[in-house]
């Protein structure tokens, strides 16, 4: 969760550490902090609040490092302090540490440290690194935090600098990611690419277990029994420019317009001569009897969309799980069981741990992943990628729709090589995705009729969202994001169901977002609106049937989506949802790449 940089080399550390924090705010935003080596030194630096407060008092001052680490926070252990923001201490304050995730097993630890004399100054789990560190310091700070990860339990990546010996930086991972990067004028340590793009022209991703040395002429590491191995070096081929805004006001505006490119990068990269290809996965499974896919939050919602769709191609039980709930449930799962893992980072705690608990049981695991070298890639028998590219907006957007695109293909690659889809009946369904980034394309123009609704709706308390078949995850989705980025309470329900209990919460106060379709279950969901209209709601409906005068005489408002056949429809109804979520929270004034509590990359429990 938490965001992780640090800079051995010849360029001046203070600049590079803040301008990576920036880039790494994404991650978490409760607290900052940095450690440098200023005239032989430990200087520390950090507050409550965003970066740029940070950096707003240090930057000023003009001060100069060759090495630093640095740490912005999503608070787990103790509120966002100025205490309890990272980098921690040893007692000498000669030893610093940033770290992210939790150490499950921190309370006897504090409590044996403080028993030998050490003195803590917060409620975090990682002050206890520093003082365990410290503990261990006979002179060699690499070998001392080699002795002190061998004591702890838990997910953790954290990097260390010492003022004893200033020329490295020691980092090390057990289940959290972290990178290390090489570059033409020092070396780096990041939670993520991002952070260093345009400094870095090399990284590696670090393996579970691995401690790693930092220095200005190289790096070394080290597996977790000790023995040195080469670094696992990969080119850097993102372009600086995908992380600005590129004249846009927020990232998720950007992102939303960016979504025909990413749909249609996944969707061309998929198919070769007409055919759909996945090359990434050249022993795809197809005498598996059942099926979940497993995945949190807007992931989860790509996973349910794709249940509804694969259940009719594939023949088998196909179930949508979240991931956290997964592996704590007594599900069958065995060698016939395949499991499809989405995650954007691959780097999702729940959704690792789920492909754990499905390894166990001896399953095969794929992977839809938007990150090249996560934890999830490593683990999985075998990866497909979406080509979203970097989203630093916190509500995913453009990689939830690569994501539906993807896994429509996947579904019907899966279906082909069982022999349930002929190419005469996956042809029309493979034009058909061909065809999205266009009806995308065109949803987006809907921009300034969905600004307007946002204008009549910022100050309501409360929205519903009704949808069936397919179109309920997007429902989902739709009153996910409106109270990720708005604040508003909004809850997503299967339109069916509104009668089982919200309705009870229909008035005149009501806005009542409804999705119908041509396509399923017309007459049933203009059923449903008339419900919501006898109780007097407000009902907003975006439909593929906008001519209709039956539904235009009962609806309050009609947004017209363009035409689409059944595996469109759910990334083309979503884009409208994302715009109205988005105007509505800009017009409230809240933080829309930074909502408050959230943080992208969920790599705790």
């Amino acid at each position: 969760m938490c965001g992780i940089i640090g800079y051995v080399g010849r360029k001046n550390a203070v600049e590079l550490l803040f301008s990576g924090l920036k880039r790494l705010e994404y991650r978490g935003y409760d607290s900052a902090g940095v450690a440098l080596i200023v005239g032989g030194r430990m200087t520390v630096f950090r507050r409550a609040g965003k970066v740029d407060e940070l950096s707003g008092e240090v930057l000023p001052q003009g001060i100069s490092a060759r090495v630093g680490i640095g740490h912005t926070r999503w608070a787990t252990h103790g509120p966002p302090t100025e205490e309890n923001a990272h980098p921690h201490l040893d007692c000498r304050g000669k030893i610093a540490v940033v770290h992210n995730g939790i150490i499950e097993n921190f309370r006897p630890l504090r409590d044996r440290l403080i028993a030998a004399g050490h003195s803590f100054r917060s409620q975090t789990d990682t002050e206890v690194l520093a003082h365990l560190i410290e503990e261990h310091d006979e002179g060699d700070i690499l070998a001392a935090v080699q002795a002190a990860v061998r004591e702890l339990e838990g997910a953790f990546a954290l990097a260390v600098l010492s003022e004893d010996d200033p020329d490295r930086i020691i980092v090390a991972r057990m289940g959290s990611p972290l990178i290390i990067g090489k570059g033409d004028e020092g070396n780096f340590v990041s939670s993520d690419i991002p952070a260093i793009l345009g400094e870095a022209n090399e990284v590696a991703f670090l393996e579970d277990g691995e401690i790693a040395e930092v220095r200005r002429d190289g790096l070394r590491v080290f597996s977790p029994d000790g023995t040195e191995v080469a670094p696992r070096l990969r080119a850097v081929t993102s372009d600086p420019f995908s992380i600005q805004k590129g004249g846009y006001k927020h990232f998720m505006l950007k992102e939303i317009h960016e979504q025909p490119r990413a749909v249609g990068e996944t969707v061309r990269e998929k198919l070769a001569a007409g055919r759909i290809a996945f090359p990434e996965l050249p022993a795809l499974p197809t005498d598996f009897e059942r099926v979940y896919l497993v995945a949190c939050g807007t992931a989860y919602h790509a996973g349910l969309v794709a249940e509804y769709q694969w259940e009719e191609l594939l023949g088998v039980p196909v179930h949508s799980l979240i991931a956290s709930e997964f592996r704590y449930r007594a599900v069958p799962v065995g060698p016939r069981t395949l499991v499809v893992a989405v995650s954007q980072s691959g780097e999702t705690v729940d959704t690792l741990m789920a492909v754990r608990r499905a390894k166990e049981g001896g399953a095969r695991v794929i992977g839809v992943l938007n990150t090249v070298g996560s934890a999830i890639e490593r683990e999985a028998d075998g990866v497909a990628y979406t080509r979203a590219g970097i989203e630093i907006g916190v509500a995913a957007t453009k990689t939830f729709t690569a994501q539906l695109a993807l896994l429509s293909l996947l579904g019907l690659r899966l279906a082909a090589a069982r022999g349930r889809l002929d190419p005469e009946k996956e042809q029309p369904l493979i034009d058909s995705l061909t065809a999205l980034p266009s009806r995308i394309a065109a949803a987006l123009s809907l921009e300034p009729v969905v600004a307007e609704l946002a204008e009549r709706f910022y100050t309501a308390h409360d929205f519903l969202f009704l949808g069936r078949g397919p179109l309920y995850p997007i429902a989902l989705e739709g009153a996910l994001k409106l109270k990720e980025i708005s604040y508003i309470h909004a809850e997503g329900y299967p339109a069916g169901e509104m009668k089982h209990g919200p309705i009870a919460l229909i008035d005149e106060r009501m806005p009542v977002v409804v999705l119908v379709t041509g396509s399923f279950a017309y007459e049933k969901v203009l059923s449903n609106i008339e419900e919501v209209k006898a109780r007097n709601g407000i009902v907003i409906a975006l439909t593929d049937r906008p001519d209709d005068p039956v539904l235009t005489g009962i609806a309050d408002h009609v947004l017209p989506i363009p035409a689409s056949g059944k595996l469109e429809l759910p990334a083309v109804y979503t884009v409208p949802l994302q715009l109205l979520a988005y105007h509505i929270a800009v017009r409230r004034g809240t933080d829309v790449d930074q909502p408050r509590n959230l943080a992208k990359t969920v790599t705790v429990e």
